[in-house]
Order: structure tokens, then C-alpha cells, then sequence
């Protein structure tokens, strides 16, 4: 094909473009005349993205702290933009599932092998300084990690395991909001009181969460996966994909960030408390809290020994 009959097609894909948005092929391209050439740092928005950091203490491993998690953040939104892909999408194919699970559980892999930076990037002495700057603020509150679940599963599979028994498909997401698994981190055992904590995180985020879990909950993973045909969902490499993203989010990720937290909480140098107050080891330990997407995909000794060492091969 000569480069003039390439120019033409070129042109005629532009002018059925904006003809589809009643727009003027023209006007667009006499604004190219003036528009200014893309840089690097204007398409990555790298002074905004470098001015997001502001610490609160004048300890150096406090910045540390404070990127690492933005980072994280930011790896949980390429999370959330790969499950939405899957989840929205009409026409699944069992390619396309499995690529994009393994895609999410990459960044998992990523974010559970940087608990290195945390673990051994940072002075404990220093961490346990500038953590009371911090307090009540916890990663608790980290509204993407919550999105990414109700994304991924049944919303029975996030419940309390105490009151899974009342909880179905038709009881009001109001109601199984209150029963979540995390509930109990941010909750007087005794008294049933919320903590600070859990207030202002529901104060911040509750509508948004009732919202997204009434929107998945017919097309979360794991619904996408059961409304496959019987063929697909015995793909051995989607069953084996998905069985990785459950294993490593809810036993290798959590297990990293509970190490990392014990090297701290732990070190002596303060109160053992996380800095939201919860019981954070019973409340990040997997064989407490059982988070599994898809038990349907495990045996029964797997499921029995979930969060225990060598327990599950993903």
C-alpha cells in the first residue's frame, strides 16, 4: 500500500470518527497546528505525582513510609482496572479471564515482595516515633483493598464467619455491611461500639461501598467464572489462574504485611497496638479471618487449613 492510499485511509478513519460525534474532521485537525508537542513529565504528571508527599514529622524513614503506600495505592488502582475489564465485559473468553487474573496477581506478587522495603527499609526507632503522628489513621482504611474484595467475591465469602449463617443473597447490603470480616478490627468485642477509626472511615466511605457491592454482586470474578460454560470453567489454566489470585491476595499478600507489621508492633520499642487499636493480629492472620474468593475451587483439607504453613499450593 503507497503511502498516499495510507494517508487516505487514514483520513477517511478520521472523518467517519468525528462525523460519529457530529464533530468537524477539519476543526480537529487546524487545533493540531497549535497544540503543543507531549513530554514525558507533562503525560505521567510527574511534578504532581512528586508533590503528593507530605510527612508530618521531621524523621527521614517517615517519607519512606509515606511513598510506599502511595505506591501501594496506586498498584490497587491497576488492580481494580483489570477486574473491571472482566467483570463488565459480554463476551468472556477464558483467554482473556486468565490473562487478566494473572495481570492482578503480578501486582500482588509486586506488593507482597516490596514488603521487603517496609520489613527492612525502615529504622524501627524511627518507625515507632512517627507512627503516634499517625494515630488513629491505619491501613485499615485503605478504601481500594475493600473494593478490590467486593470486586473479587460473593459478598457471603466477607463475612464474619460468626454470622454467616444468618446472612443469604436477599439479606439488605446495609445489613451485611455491618457483618463484614473487618467490622470486628474496628469494633468493642464487648460493647459492640465503633472505634474512631471505623467512624470516619464510614463516614467517608459507606455510601460509596453499598453502591459498588449491589453493582458486583451479579458480576463479581467470581460470578463472571460460574456463568461460564461448563467447558471453560474446567480450563485447567483459568482454574489454575484463578486458584493463584485467591491464594496469593488472602494468604501470601496478608502474611507478608503481617510480618512486616510484626517486626514493628513487635520490636519492644512501644505498646504492641496497631495504630487504629484493632487486634490486628488476629484481624490480618488468614486462618483467623478465612478470606477465601472462590472455596468452591479448594479441597476440603485446603480449605481446612487455610493460612497455615504449606497449607495450599496455588
Amino acid at each position: 500500500m503507497s503511502k498516499h492510499n495510507i494517508s487516505d485511509e487514514i483520513l477517511e478513519n478520521l472523518e467517519e470518527k468525528f462525523r460519529s460525534i457530529d464533530q468537524k474532521t477539519e476543526t480537529h485537525l487546524e487545533g493540531l497546528l497549535w497544540s503543543k508537542p507531549i513530554t514525558y513529565w507533562d503525560y505521567i504528571q510527574t511534578d504532581a505525582l512528586l508533590n503528593l508527599q507530605t510527612q508530618r514529622t521531621t524523621l527521614p524513614d517517615e517519607m519512606v513510609f509515606i511513598m510506599y503506600h502511595q505506591v501501594n495505592e496506586l498498584l490497587f488502582k491497576m488492580i481494580l482496572w483489570e477486574i473491571e475489564q472482566v467483570c463488565h465485559s459480554d463476551k468472556l473468553s477464558t483467554k482473556f479471564f486468565t490473562e487478566r487474573l494473572m495481570r492482578i496477581s503480578r501486582y500482588f506478587d509486586l506488593l507482597t515482595n516490596s514488603f521487603t522495603i517496609m520489613g527492612d527499609g525502615m529504622e524501627v526507632e524511627q518507625y515507632m516515633k512517627f507512627r503516634n503522628t499517625l494515630t488513629p489513621a491505619s491501613g485499615f482504611q485503605s478504601a481500594q483493598y475493600r473494593l478490590i474484595e467486593f470486586a473479587s467475591t460473593d459478598l457471603i465469602n466477607l463475612i464474619d464467619y460468626r454470622f454467616r449463617a444468618t446472612i443469604d443473597r436477599d439479606t439488605p447490603y446495609s445489613h451485611a455491611f455491618e457483618h463484614l470480616y473487618w467490622q470486628a478490627a474496628g469494633k468493642d468485642y464487648h460493647t459492640g461500639k465503633k472505634s474512631y477509626l471505623i467512624n470516619e472511615f464510614e463516614k467517608k466511605y459507606k455510601d460509596h461501598f453499598l453502591r459498588f457491592m449491589e453493582e458486583y454482586n451479579t458480576i463479581n470474578l467470581w460470578r463472571k467464572f460460574s456463568e461460564l460454560p461448563e467447558e471453560d470453567r474446567l480450563d485447567p489454566d483459568l482454574r489454575a489462574a484463578m486458584r493463584h489470585y485467591d491464594h496469593t491476595v488472602n494468604v501470601k499478600w496478608v502474611m507478608g504485611h503481617l510480618n512486616a507489621a510484626r517486626k514493628y508492633i513487635d520490636s519492644g520499642h512501644g505498646d504492641g497496638e496497631a495504630t487504629g487499636g484493632s487486634d490486628w493480629k488476629k484481624y490480618m492472620h488468614p486462618k483467623y479471618q478465612r478470606r477465601i474468593f472462590f472455596p468452591e475451587l479448594w479441597s476440603e483439607e485446603e480449605l481446612r487449613n487455610w493460612g497455615e504453613e504449606k497449607s495450599v499450593t496455588a
